[in-house]
C-alpha cells in the first residue's frame, strides 16, 4: 500500500485542531504531569532541523504520560519581546509588533506542521498586553516587599513600616543596600520624600545608581550573556562600562536559597555547577581599613574589605580597589589624578566577565594614598585595578601577595613588598603559595595555629577591637532591571519629586505607546522618551500627555522598560491560568499543577532565565501566591544538531585591459573564479617558477611535469580573463608577484548542492546565490566542484540550515521526528545528514504495510503466536525503558527491529499491530492515528492505555545451547528450558555428535551455564 504521508499527515493536523485533541482540562481529580519547552523568541528566520529537538523530545514524554492516564499539561508560546524585532524597526520603521506577529504566525506554522501535542489554547505571549499586565503586577509587588533575614523570606513593605514605627532600626534584620541607623522618632518626624528614600533602600525593586554594561550605538543597557568580548552580541558594537541609575532586583537577598534549592531539583550536574559558581558562597570576615587624612583631603577614610583569609591579614603588604568604586575620587592625590583617571577609562571599555576571564595580565595605578594594617599598624599603599570586581564583596581587597597569585604578580610588577604568613618552602618572591594545612608564621598572635584555629581566632580579635566581623559573602550582584529600548513591558512607575512610585494595579496593563521613532531621544533619554502620551494623572488615576506633567498633579514617567527576562521568569506560571483577567493565576490551580515535571531546554540559560526564574518563583512562595519554592522540578539540557557547512574556494584576480595608446592598464574587479584548495597550494607553492615563466619570460622545461603543469594554469587564467573580456590576468600589480586575491573556506548555502552530495551546482548557485556569484566560472572548464564541508553550528550565517519544511513535505513529519531522536542521545550534540532520513522513512514504509496486503487493509481476528507475542513484549519493556530514561534513539532502532521481525513473521493480527501503533504513535503520530482509524476506531489514538509489558512472553520454551569442545563451539542442542543441570548433561553426553567429537575418549569436565552455554573438556 503506497504510504501517502503528506495526505495523512494534512487530514490529522486538521483533526486535531478541529476536535481540539489536545485541549487540557483542569481535572484536578486526574494526577498531572506538567511537560514544558523554555520559551522559543520567535526569530525571523523561523525554525531550522535543530530547534524542534528539544520540542519532539518533550512531545514524546506529553504523549506518553497521556498514554498512562496523566492529565497532561503541554503548552506553547512566545517570548516576544526583544532587541532583534526593535532593531528591525529603527532600521525599517516597522511597529516591532507587526515584525513579531508575522515571525510567530511563521513559527506557529512550522510548530504545527511537526505535528506537536500542544494545547494551543494557553498560548501565552510576553507583548500581549493581557500578559505584561501580570508582569507588571509582580514587580509592583517586588517594589511593596523587602526580605526579613528574621523570618527568611519576603514580606510586604507595610510590616517594615510598622517595625520602623516601633523600632526604629533596632533589631531590624532586613536585607538593604546601605546600614541605616534611625529611631522610631526619627521614622515619624521625617518627611514623605525622606521615608521612600529609606525605603527604597529594602525594596526588593529599587532604583540605585550601578555600574552597567552600556552600548552607545544601539543606545541601551545590556546583560552579561549580550556582550562578547567587549562587543554586542548583536551588531557587534563596543561596550563600556557606566555608572547609571538603573532599576535592580534585589537577588542576592535569595542566594543562599538558590544554593539550597539546588539540592531538592533533577537538573544536570553542570548546569547546577553553573548556578553554584555564579552565586559564589564564601565565608570570612568584613575588616575596616583606616585611610589617614592628608593635604588634599581633612577627613579620613575607611576601606572595607571582605577576605575569605582573615588568617593571612599579617601578610597584607597593599590594598587594591575596584576603578568604579567611590572611594578611589576620594582619595585620589592631586599629583595621581591623570594617571587614575585615565587608568579608570580604559577599564570602561571591559566588561566585568572579561576582567574576570583575564587572569594573565596586570595592570593598575595608584591612587597616592596609604592605608593602615590594622595589626602590623604599617601604611600599606592603595591601588585601583580592573581584577577587582565592584559587584563582589565591597569593591576593594587586602593584597597577601605571598598567598594570592593575582596578588602576587601585582607586587611584582609595581615593586610591592611580599610578605610570608604561611609556613611554606618555596620562594615566595619568586611565587605565591596558597594552602590551607599549614600553620602561621609572622603573625605574631597567631603563629604556630592551623587554618581553622588561626581563622577564628582571629575573626575574635577583629570583632573585640570593633573593626570588623565574621560574614558569608556572595559573588551574585543584584539583577539590572532596566534597558534603555522601545520593544519590552512599560515599568509601571511615575516620579513625584524625584521619587518612584508605582501605579495603582487598577492601571495596568500599562500598555506601550505609540513612538514615531524607536531611537533614543535628542536629550539621550530611551526611546519612550518620544511618547506624547506617557504622563501620569495622579488625581484623575490616568496615563495622559505628556504636555500636561505640571510635578503637580501629573508626573513623568518612567522611560526604561523591562528586560528580555521580565516575561519570561514567570510563564510556566500563566500556562496554569492563562485567560484569567482577576489573577496571575488562580492558586487552587498553581497548586494542582505545582512544579514543571519536566523542562528541556538549553544549557545556556543556566545563569540568566534559570536563576530569575527561580528567583520569582520564590518571592511568589513568600508572600504566598504560589505553594512551591522550586519552578522546574526536572530538567534535562537537549544537546545541539550540527550542520554539515559546505565551502568553496573563491579566486578574485586583477584582469589587464589595454587603452586608447595600447597601454595595459590593471582592472580591479568583482568576478569569482571557483577552484580547489589544491590549485590554491599549487599557486602558492610554485609562485616563484610562475614568476619567472610569465613575468621575467624564462623559457619553460617542457620535460618538466612542474613546468607543464604552471603552463596549463597560465592558459586557463588566459582563458578566463578573454571570457570576461580582459586581455590576461594581471600579474604584477603593485608588490604582488601574482596578483591572485583568494578567498578559501567561503560558505555556500547547502541548498546549491546536487541532491544529497557534496558536488556544487553552478547554474542554481549562479541563478539564486548573492550576486557576486552571478558570473563565477569554475577554474577548470567542464569539471564537477566538490566542496568541502565541515561540520558546524546550524546558523544562518553559515548558510548550512536546513529548514523542516522542506524535510516534513519530501519525508514527513513523523519521519523527522522519528530522525531527531534516532541521531544520538538527546543530551549530546550530533550532525545532522539528510541522507540518512531515507532509512527512517523505509521503517515508516514497512510499518505502515504490516497492515496491509498489496492494497489491501488486512488485519486478522487470530490470537498471535508466541514469537510474535516475544516481539511485541520485548518492544514494550525497550520503549518504556527508553521513554522513562530518555534515551529516545534507542527506541527507534528497536521499533525498526519489531517491523523487520513482524515482516519476517508476516505478522497481521490485531492484538500485535494494535499495541504496536500505541508505542509508534508517541513518537510518529500522524502514521497511527491513521492506522487506528483503518483498525475501526472512531476516536483518537492518544488516550489509549499504553500496552503493558508481560515477562512471561520472554520466557523460552526451547534453548538453542552451543556444544563447544574446549572450548571451540562444534553444533547447537535445542534443549527445553525447563531442563536441570544434570538433565542437560546426560541428553549432551548421549548425542551422536558428541560421541563422535570425543572419539571414545572420557570427559575430562563438563561446564553448562544453564541458557547459556555446553563446554565440554576432554
Amino acid at each position: 500500500m503506497f504510504y501517502d504521508h503528506q495526505a495523512i499527515e494534512k487530514k490529522w493536523q486538521k483533526y486535531w485542531e478541529d476536535h481540539q485533541t489536545y485541549k487540557t482540562e483542569n481535572d484536578t481529580t486526574k494526577p498531572k504531569f506538567y511537560v514544558l519547552d523554555m520559551f522559543p523568541y520567535p526569530s525571523g528566520a523561523g525554525l531550522h532541523v535543530g530547534h524542534p529537538l528539544g520540542y519532539i523530545a518533550s512531545d514524546i514524554y506529553a504523549r506518553f504520560k497521556r498514554h498512562q492516564g496523566f492529565n497532561v499539561l503541554h503548552p506553547v508560546g512566545y517570548d516576544s519581546f526583544g532587541l532583534p524585532a526593535e532593531q528591525y524597526a529603527i532600521q525599517t520603521g516597522q511597529h516591532p509588533a507587526i515584525t513579531t506577529q508575522e515571525n510567530i504566525t511563521r513559527y506557529e506554522e512550522q510548530l504545527r506542521k511537526i505535528g506537536f501535542s500542544f494545547d494551543w489554547n494557553r498560548e501565552v505571549r510576553t507583548s500581549d498586553p493581557s500578559y505584561y499586565k501580570w508582569t507588571q503586577w509582580i514587580f509592583i509587588q517586588l517594589f511593596h516587599s523587602w526580605y526579613n533575614k528574621a523570618t527568611d523570606k519576603a514580606e510586604s513593605i507595610d510590616t517594615l513600616i510598622q517595625f520602623f514605627e516601633q523600632n526604629g532600626t533596632a533589631g531590624l534584620s532586613a536585607v538593604q543596600s546601605d546600614a541605616l541607623n534611625f529611631s522610631a522618632e526619627e521614622w515619624k518626624n521625617a518627611s514623605e520624600l525622606d521615608k521612600q528614600d529609606i525605603l527604597l533602600n529594602y525594596r526588593l525593586a529599587y532604583r540605585a545608581e550601578t555600574t552597567v554594561n552600556w552600548c552607545p550605538a544601539l543606545g541601551t543597557v545590556l546583560a552579561n550573556d549580550e556582550v562578547k568580548d567587549g562587543k554586542s552580541e548583536r551588531g557587534g558594537f563596543p561596550v563600556f562600562q557606566k555608572k547609571m541609575m538603573q532599576w535592580s532586583m534585589r537577588i542576592t537577598a535569595y542566594s543562599e536559597r538558590l544554593l539550597q534549592g539546588l539540592d531538592k531539583i533533577d537538573w544536570p550536574q553542570p548546569l547546577k555547577d553553573s548556578q553554584e559558581y555564579w552565586i559564589g558562597k564564601s565565608q570570612g570576615a568584613s575588616v575596616k581599613f583606616e585611610v589617614p587624612a592628608a593635604e588634599h583631603r581633612e577627613e579620613q577614610e575607611i576601606v572595607e574589605v571582605f577576605t575569605t583569609r582573615p588568617d593571612t591579614i599579617f601578610g597584607a603588604t597593599f590594598m587594591v580597589l575596584a576603578p568604579e568604586n567611590p572611594l578611589v575620587e576620594k582619595i585620589t592625590t592631586p599629583s595621581q589624578k591623570t594617571e587614575v583617571d585615565q587608568y579608570i577609562e580604559e577599564t570602561s571599555k571591559k566588561t566585568e566577565r572579561d576582567r574576570m576571564a583575564d587572569v594573565k595580565n596586570v595592570s593598575g595605578a595608584f591612587t597616592g594614598s596609604f592605608a593602615i594594617n590594622p595589626f602590623t599598624e604599617k601604611l600599606i599603599p592603595i591601588y585601583i585595578s580592573d581584577y577587582v570586581l565592584m559587584g563582589y564583596g565591597t569593591g576593594a581587597v587586602m593584597a597577601v601577595p605571598a598567598h594570592d597569585e593575582r596578588d602576587h604578580r601585582f607586587a611584582k610588577k609595581f615593586g610591592l613588598d611580599i610578605v610570608n604568613v604561611i609556613k611554606n618552602d618555596i620562594d615566595i618572591q619568586e611565587a605565591s603559595y596558597d594552602s590551607k594545612d599549614s600553620v602561621c608564621v609572622n603573625s605574631e598572635f597567631l603563629n604556630g595555629l592551623d587554618y581553622e584555629t588561626a581563622k577564628t581566632k582571629i575573626i575574635d580579635e577583629i570583632e573585640n577591637r570593633g573593626i570588623g566581623h565574621g560574614t558569608t559573602n556572595y559573588r551574585q550582584r543584584d539583577a539590572i532591571f532596566s534597558r534603555q529600548r522601545y520593544w519590552g513591558e512599560p515599568v509601571p512607575v511615575y516620579y513625584k519629586d524625584g521619587m518612584p512610585y508605582t501605579l495603582p494595579v487598577s492601571a495596568l496593563p500599562l500598555e506601550l505607546p505609540e513612538v514615531e521613532k524607536y531611537l533614543p531621544t535628542e536629550d539621550g533619554d530611551p526611546p519612550l522618551g518620544n511618547a506624547k502620551n506617557f504622563a501620569w494623572d495622579e488625581n484623575n488615576q490616568k496615563v495622559v500627555s505628556t504636555e500636561l506633567i505640571d510635578h503637580i498633579s501629573v508626573f513623568p514617567m518612567e522611560l526604561s522598560t523591562m528586560p528580555g527576562w521580565a516575561g519570561s521568569s514567570w510563564y510556566f506560571l500563566r500556562y496554569m491560568d492563562p485567560k484569567s483577567e482577576e489573577v496571575f493565576a488562580d492558586k487552587k490551580l498553581c497548586d494542582y499543577w505545582g512544579q514543571v515535571d519536566l523542562y528541556i531546554g538549553g544549557s545556556e540559560h543556566a545563569t540568566g532565565h534559570l536563576l530569575y526564574s527561580r528567583f520569582w518563583n520564590m518571592f511568589l512562595k513568600d508572600r504566598g501566591y504560589i505553594n512551591h519554592d522550586e519552578p522546574f522540578k526536572k530538567l534535562i539540557n537537549q544537546g545541539m544538531i550540527l550542520g554539515m557547512s559546505a565551502f568553496v574556494h573563491i579566486l578574485r584576480p586583477h584582469f589587464k585591459v589595454k587603452d586608447e595608446e595600447n597601454s595595459y592598464l590593471s582592472f580591479s574587479n568583482s568576478k569569482y573564479v571557483l577552484l580547489k584548495k589544491s590549485d590554491i597550494n599549487f599557486i602558492n607553492d610554485n609562485y616563484q617558477r610562475l614568476a619567472e615563466i610569465k613575468l621575467q619570460q624564462v623559457k619553460p622545461d617542457l620535460s618538466s611535469d612542474l613546468d607543464q603543469k604552471i603552463l596549463k594554469y597560465l592558459e586557463r587564467f588566459k582563458m578566463i580573463a578573454n571570457h570576461f573580456g580582459f586581455e590576461d590576468f594581471d600579474y604584477n600589480l603593485g608588490y604582488n608577484t601574482f596578483n591572485l586575491h583568494f578567498q578559501p573556506n567561503k560558505h555556500i548555502d547547502i541548498s546549491f548542492l546536487k541532491a544529497a552530495t557534496d558536488e556544487l551546482d553552478l547554474q542554481k548557485l549562479k541563478e539564486k546565490g548573492n550576486p557576486e556569484f552571478a558570473d563565477a566560472v569554475l577554474l577548470w572548464e567542464n569539471e564537477k566542484y566538490i566542496t568541502e564541508r565541515e561540520v558546524e553550528k546550524m546558523s544562518k550565517s553559515k548558510y548550512n540550515v536546513v529548514n523542516p519544511d522542506d524535510i516534513c513535505e519530501e519525508y514527513g513529519a513523523d519521519c523527522l521526528r522519528l530522525y531527531e531522536m534516532f541521531l544520538g542521545p538527546l543530551e549530546q550534540s550530533k550532525p545532522w545528514n539528510t541522507q540518512g532520513l531515507s532509512g527512517v522513512y523505509g521503517f515508516l514504509k514497512k510499518f505502515y504495510n504490516l497492515f496491509f496486503d498489496g492494497d489491501k487493509f488486512n488485519v486478522s481476528e487470530e490470537e498471535p503466536t508466541k514469537e510474535e507475542l516475544r516481539v511485541l513484549h520485548t518492544l514494550i519493556k525497550k520503549v518504556v525503558s527508553d521513554i522513562e530514561n530518555f534515551s529516545f534513539n534507542t527506541s527507534v532502532a528497536q521499533f525498526m527491529i519489531a517491523a523487520n521481525e513482524f515482516q519476517k513473521l508476516k505478522t497481521n493480527k490485531r492484538k500485535i499491530l494494535e499495541p504496536f501503533a500505541i508505542l509508534v504513535s508517541t513518537y510518529a503520530p500522524h502514521i497511527a492515528e491513521e492506522l487506528w482509524e483503518k483498525l475501526g476506531y472512531s476516536t483518537s489514538i492518544e488516550f489509549e492505555p499504553f500496552p503493558v509489558f508481560d515477562e512471561k512472553y520472554l520466557e523460552q520454551d526451547a534453548i538453542q545451547y552451543p556444544v563447544s569442545f574446549n572450548g571451540k563451539m562444534r553444533f547447537k542442542l535445542e534443549l527445553s528450558a525447563d531442563l536441570s543441570t544434570k538433565e542437560i548433561e546426560e541428553i549432551a553426553m548421549k548425542d551422536e555428535r558428541t560421541i563422535s567429537h570425543l572419539a571414545g575418549n572420557s570427559a575430562k569436565k563438563i561446564i553448562i551455564v544453564p541458557k547459556k552455554i555446553i563446554n565440554i573438556v576432554h
